[in-house]
């Protein structure tokens, strides 16, 4: 049977909010494929959240997101809520858990996700084109013909939901910016986020034999504070604390850690000093906070590795400060191979908050990690694809 070549509407990805707006879009009544390069669907999905995909924060909302434009995500996600996404999973009856400050996890694997996406667009009859290689876009009065390796397609709507450049080694790739700039749409420049940081080549010297050390910290970076674990590995910082502040930092920045969160670490030093253990090595009054091998890295850092009693009271304050506002600046993050998403995108300037349309290009809308709208780490990202998706949906 030969394959359809007409539709109203035609999806670039196969991923999260890719199969979200196909299904909307679908159950309002519209003809809609989807076109992806790869052979699998929802590949980014299914290596989420260690395999069980952290579908959505119940406490998503637009502070939870950076873009150079704060205000662009509130429409999309006031009109597709986390509670909307978490019925379409009781419906499917995927057991589900919280982990964390909202984080919401299935109970068995992240394919439940994608099996539920796939069934609902199934029901409302979008259609699925799997390894396709687009090779142009061209629009032509008000259809879009996209010239595919499976033919051409014609459609009055062209979603573009082809995600960001992180992880490419599952298909990554920067496609969705292209068809961006083919249709003169301004790109917000884009970096790796919710990465792991590179150390300096000093502190890379310095804290070598740290792999592996796991520090509960608040980490700043400019006035974006989180608390979390920070890991230390072979090159640098990795953990949800190191994550997290990647969303919001920029090469030459530095990062701020509390070492000692909820602690008066000057009281707490000054105390020992004048105990009748006085005479205990700063490294080993500090292992009894800290884990024991970064207790003794830090006090060789702050060159008091001596005898607490040999410390004056400056050098005492000077120490707390250091141990609640320890200061780095990375060389950089480890880069979109093992960044969890990418910062920057399309400029939401072109697009409109309500529906995704770009402004000058009548029927083409982007949505999801191809847009600058960047959530934190902890299913932020997904509920705006489901949401920016949805939104989409019901208006190609």
């Amino acid at each position: 049977m030969a394959l359809e070549r007409d539709f109203d509407v035609v999806i670039i990805g196969a991923g999260g909010a890719g199969m979200m707006c196909a299904s909307t879009a679908a159950n309002r009544g519209r003809k809609v494929i989807l076109l992806d390069h790869s052979t699998k669907i929802g590949r980014k999905i299914l290596i989420s959240g260690g395999g069980r995909c952290n579908f959505t924060n119940i406490g998503a909302n637009p502070e939870s997101f950076v873009s150079q434009n704060p205000h662009f995500c509130k429409s999309a996600l006031s009109r597709y809520r986390p509670d909307d996404f978490v019925s379409l999973v009781r419906k499917h009856k995927i057991r589900y858990h919280e982990k964390k400050l909202g984080q919401l996890f299935c109970d068995d694997s992240a394919s439940q996700i994608v099996d539920m996406l796939v069934e609902e667009c199934d029901d409302a009859g979008a259609r699925f084109q799997m390894d396709c290689q687009i090779f142009s876009i061209k629009k032509t009065g008000d259809k879009f013909v996209i010239s595919t390796s499976a033919g051409d397609f014609r459609s009055e709507s062209l979603v573009v939901a082809t995600g960001g450049l992180s992880i490419p080694q599952i298909g990554a790739t920067g496609f969705g910016y292209d068809i961006a700039r083919q249709f003169d749409l301004k790109i917000v420049e884009t970096a790796p986020a919710l990465d792991g940081f590179n150390f300096s080549k000093a502190d890379a010297e310095h804290f070598k034999d740290l792999p592996g050390i796991s520090l509960d910290t608040i980490v700043t970076c400019k006035k974006a504070t989180f608390r979390e674990n920070i890991l230390f590995t072979h090159t640098g910082l990795s953990g949800p604390a190191s994550l997290q502040a990647s969303l919001y930092w920029h090469k030459g920045e530095a990062l701020k850690f509390d070492l000692l969160p909820q602690f008066d670490a000057e009281k707490w030093l000054s105390r020992i000093k004048t105990s009748h253990n006085n005479k205990v090595e700063l490294k080993n009054v500090l292992s009894e906070k800290l884990p024991k091998r970064f207790a003794e890295k830090f006090a060789q850092l702050m060159n008091m590795n001596r005898p607490i009693n040999q410390l004056n009271e400056r050098q005492i304050s000077d120490l707390a400060q250091h141990l609640h506002g320890w200061t780095l600046h990375p060389s950089g993050t480890v880069g979109y191979r093992k960044a969890e998403v990418t910062r920057g995108g399309v400029d939401t300037k072109e697009l409109s908050s309500q529906t995704m349309e770009a402004k000058k290009v009548p029927g083409l809308y982007f949505i999801g990690e191809v847009v600058d709208v960047t959530g934190q780490l902890g299913g932020y990202n997904f509920q705006w694809a489901w949401a920016s998706g949805f939104a989409a949906g019901e208006s190609c």
